[in-house]
């Protein structure tokens, strides 16, 4: 098994200055802010489906909605970010659930924090994943890190979703290894979890994949004289 160490993290600053780039060079047709949610919405629709969730790739629901019925439908809603809030059911397993939430603060507090934690333990979701459009107040920072491990809210800035990571040429493939085919892979090279190359929770790949620590990634390769080659990482952090 080849072993290989390969941040990503000087490719997500490729791809936030590619966004970057794209936002500016908007067409004249598209409001700059709904043309950002918009690509916002659809990085975190494919995120979810990555992870597997059940997104459509036609519905007008969720991939298959054009820009232009975004348009109609955000300017409809008065501009309410509240109207973006997602739902989402895990295909293996309906009862594992997920909410998107966009708030309205652009500085997001502790008040609000507790809410979506009310909302989450009313329903009886452990997970959720907080868009923000700024940073959040030390005081709501803390709140989220006491909500673990009952609720994980996972928090994305609106930049780091204008594009999908995962799509640029210099990444490879990337796929999660479930506990039974962890279990495999360390029987069959007679390793432990330990001796796996590791990568960090906070890694841009491992954040969009929503890993914990513990899990495994598994990354394919081209290669040109064995076709394709893998790697795997044991998350870590």
């Amino acid at each position: 098994m080849t072993l290989c160490l390969q941040p990503v993290e000087t490719v997500a600053q490729q791809c936030l200055e590619i966004g970057r780039i794209r936002f500016l060079a908007l067409v004249d047709s598209l409001d700059p802010l709904v043309d950002a949610l918009y690509r916002v919405r659809r990085t975190v629709l494919e995120m979810l489906r990555d992870r597997g969730y059940v997104i459509s790739d036609t519905s007008a629901d969720d991939l298959g909605m054009t820009a232009a019925e975004f348009e109609n439908n955000f300017t409809a809603s008065g501009y309410s970010r509240d109207s973006l809030t997602m739902f989402k059911q895990l295909r293996a397993n309906a009862g594992e659930q997920i909410y998107v939430f966009f708030p309205r603060d652009v500085k997001l507090g502790k008040a609000a924090v507790d809410d979506y934690k009310r909302r989450l333990t009313n329903e009886g979701v452990a997970r959720a994943i907080i868009v923000l459009q700024g940073p959040m107040t030390p005081s709501a920072n803390k709140a989220v890190g006491e909500m673990e491990p009952a609720v994980r809210l996972e928090l994305f800035l609106e930049n780091e979703l204008l594009i999908n990571i995962t799509k640029h040429v210099l990444v490879p493939q990337h796929e999660v290894l479930s506990d039974t085919e962890k279990a495999a892979l360390l029987a069959r090279y007679k390793l432990k979890d330990s001796q796996l190359p590791r990568v960090q929770k906070k890694d841009a790949v491992a954040r969009y994949y929503g890993l914990t620590a513990g899990q495994v990634m598994k990354m394919t390769r081209p290669s040109e004289t064995a076709g394709r080659y893998c790697t795997h990482r044991l998350c870590v952090g």
